[in-house]
């Protein structure tokens, strides 16, 4: 199956939260959310408690939505942080919030992070001086994201950087400039995660 193509505030209203899905429109009075804070659908009324299952399935939805990553993608995330040292659900956050494409909007670079992996595959950004065009690349400490040198890579991040006002999250370094870059400090934990989630209903999910 395919990336989701359709309207994407739906995922926002199902969860009842902003997931930031369209940049900066989401902060202003047109989002989704501030004008019908709904579940989208026609039978929103009927609909009754909802049962555990439910309860632990939007929250893996809700997660997996706000990254922008596939079923498939997220259960390899989720098999690869049960294999790992440590607590299942915070390695699975800090493997999906180490994607190119999710840092590449951290650090303002994209106003979306739809946005920064149009900009990833269109090969405007480079790793360690390489190009990477593969928004899912999982990025290490010390790893160095830059802005390639050339007018429309320059101009659209330029673009973005000056309609964000996000702050930049502790675990990376932005330095701003002529060409903008970025620097993964160290690697994330469960405090860098900007999204409340309960991770351990997705363990409990997708570990059965």
């Amino acid at each position: 199956m395919g990336r989701y193509v359709g309207p994407v505030c739906r995922f926002c209203r199902r969860e009842g939260m902003k997931l930031f899905l369209k940049g900066t429109r989401c902060e202003t009075p047109k989002c989704a959310i501030e004008r019908r804070n709904s579940p989208p659908g026609m039978h929103q009324s009927r609909r009754g408690k909802m049962t555990d299952y439910g309860v632990h399935l939007r929250e893996k939805q809700k997660v997996k939505h706000y990254y922008g990553v596939l079923e498939r993608q997220f259960r390899g995330y989720m098999k690869q942080a049960l294999k790992s040292k440590g607590n299942s659900g915070e390695v699975l956050m800090s493997l999906l919030e180490r994607r190119l494409d999710n840092v590449v909007h951290r650090l303002s670079f994209g106003q979306s992070r739809a946005q920064a992996r149009q900009i990833i595959n269109h090969g405007h950004v480079t790793v360690n001086g390489k190009r990477v065009d593969i928004p899912s690349y999982l990025l290490r400490a010390g790893d160095v994201i830059r802005v390639k040198n050339r007018p429309k890579s320059l101009q659209l991040v330029q673009g973005a950087l000056a309609e964000s006002n996000r702050p930049v999250p502790d675990y990376l370094s932005r330095i701003d400039g002529e060409i903008p870059e970025g620097i993964v400090t160290r690697l994330p934990e469960a405090y860098d995660i900007s999204l409340p989630v309960q991770t351990q209903l997705i363990v409990e999910l997708l570990s059965r």
